[in-house]
């Protein structure tokens, strides 16, 4: 049995999903499968991977679905996941050749089962790694530590135990594509630590359709997911009151957004959410104002 899944959710990229398949067949490690969600392509993606499948350079696992975001593509690939270890790689993104075996050596080197996973790096195009590097100093992190108190910024890579992934499951919202990934990362981290690998995994592109490149859209079409999403960070319980105070502020725009007059009613924190209103309509008019196109 293999021991990694790469896990690919793609949405009409069959115009650059064959970078992603070109470094996996280059791997010098081939213990791995390659799960493709495919998340609703009304493109030439199956007739794509068919091809590659026949070609048995690398072990493919297909699934087509019906839209459901970024968020519902990951519910379906962790329920369908069953090799040890998961690793998301997305359709516009690639893996440098010696990647698998960097991943399997560190983990089989380390495995314990008082980790979630770890963390590695994401490089540019260039191989320039987004952001910073991880601490020398630690060997082991959450991620939101990481970010919050070791100054890490930019992207990383995640390299999960597939046991723990299967928890936390994104909520779906009728009519919306979008809950933030990082819900079920955090919720990880309140119960493990992960291992830091300064190793490069993923090589990243930012493509103009990405949703890293539309967030203010996300805002305006998916307030409910954000809501939710917002609501849960303001239940971590190793969060400043400063962080909380942010996430209020989101959670305002997002229900005045939603229409949701009941948001005070149902945040987690009343005094917070109550202080963050004037702020949160700030916001709210600037993303109405930003948007304005997607509404008509």
């Amino acid at each position: 049995m293999k021991q990694l899944t790469i896990f690919t959710p793609t949405y009409n990229r069959a115009y650059c999903l064959h970078h992603c398949y070109e470094s996996l067949t280059r791997q010098t490690c081939k213990d791995f499968i390659w799960l493709i969600i495919d998340d609703g392509s009304t493109d030439n993606t199956k007739e794509l991977v068919e091809a590659w499948m026949e070609d048995n350079l690398v072990e493919i696992n297909y699934h087509w679905q019906e839209n459901q975001g970024m968020h519902g593509a990951h519910n379906t690939a962790y329920d369908m996941i069953d090799t040890e270890l998961n690793v998301c790689i997305d359709s516009d993104d690639y893996m440098p050749d010696d990647a698998v075996e960097q991943i399997l050596s560190f983990w089989n080197k380390s495995v314990t089962d008082q980790v979630s996973g770890m963390i590695g790096l994401d490089a540019d195009q260039s191989g320039a790694v987004i952001g910073t590097r991880l601490p020398e100093q630690i060997e082991q992190s959450t991620l939101f530590d990481l970010y919050s108190k070791h100054g890490v910024k930019g992207d990383k890579k995640l390299v999960y135990r597939s046991d723990l992934t299967r928890k936390y499951p994104y909520p779906l919202f009728k009519g919306e594509k979008y809950v933030g990934l990082a819900y079920k990362y955090y919720m990880l981290d309140k119960d493990y630590e992960m291992l830091l690998m300064n190793e490069v995994l993923c090589c990243v592109e930012y493509l103009p359709d990405g949703s890293s490149k539309n967030m203010l859209k996300q805002y305006r079409t998916n307030p409910l997911g954000f809501s939710f999403y917002r609501k849960e960070l303001m239940k971590l319980p190793f969060v400043t009151n400063s962080f909380k105070f942010r996430q209020a502020i989101h959670y305002v725009s997002s229900s005045l957004l939603s229409k949701n007059t009941t948001f005070l009613q149902e945040t987690p924190n009343k005094v917070l959410t109550f202080l963050a209103i004037p702020f949160g309509t700030m916001l709210y008019l600037y993303i109405t104002s930003k948007t304005r196109k997607v509404s008509l």
